[in-house]
């Protein structure tokens, strides 16, 4: 049972890093994306500058379904409903003190520590 759940989380990071990947295509200023994962199983995700400023639109989808979740629909992902937050930067990735500085800018100081 253990390695179905590990193929799944897989196919869920290989689906997420097509995604990435799309965005940061259209995002030419984008040196890494915000990936959100919410407690429902919905991600947003946005490229981000260099200077820790949005590099694309915001965009919400669900593996596997053709929109998001109703919940979503309401509340848009709502911060309480995080789970999960990080930033895949684009190599060469940014010095450390520069990936905090964004981070904090973007995500806030719960994931600046």
């Amino acid at each position: 049972m253990k390695n179905k759940n590990e193929a799944k989380k897989q196919q869920v990071e290989k689906r997420e890093q097509a995604m990435i990947e799309g965005i940061l295509e259209g995002s030419p200023d984008g040196i890494g994306v915000v990936v959100i994962r919410l407690d429902c199983g919905c991600r947003k995700m946005a490229a981000v500058s260099k200077d820790g400023e949005p590099a694309s639109e915001i965009i919400m989808y669900r593996d596997m379904a053709q929109s998001i979740c109703a919940k979503c629909k309401e509340d848009n992902g709502a911060y309480m409903r995080v789970k999960e937050s990080f930033i895949h930067w684009v190599e060469p990735a940014p010095s450390e003190e520069k990936q905090k500085e964004i981070k904090l800018k973007v995500l806030g100081s719960e994931t600046a520590h």
